[in-house]
């Protein structure tokens, strides 16, 4: 059961943040000369795992009192309905 959470997780997080904002952030801080790589990958990573910490906690917390069906189509509402709204601002 860990491996198949573990993958699922990893491959959707990892999917969703190929070219994010957050990627882009992170290369322009890399690509200054003067930066020292390390803490650029440090601190990305720290940021990363604060972020997911909060969406964790909140999901446990959200989940007690909301049940899962619901929130899978509230969210899946909200990610048709940002599509949209990016389509329309194109």
């Amino acid at each position: 059961m860990f491996w198949k959470t573990f993958s699922t997780v990893f491959t959707t997080v990892f999917l969703a943040e190929i070219g994010d904002k957050t990627q882009l952030a992170t290369m322009l801080f890399a690509a200054d000369s003067k930066t020292n790589l390390y803490y650029v990958f440090l601190g990305s990573a720290a940021a990363l795992v604060a972020a997911s910490a909060i969406g964790v906690f909140a999901g446990a917390f959200v989940g007690k009192y909301v049940p899962a069906n619901v929130l899978h189509y509230t969210a899946g509402a909200g990610f048709i309905a940002i599509g949209v709204w990016t389509i329309i601002k194109a």
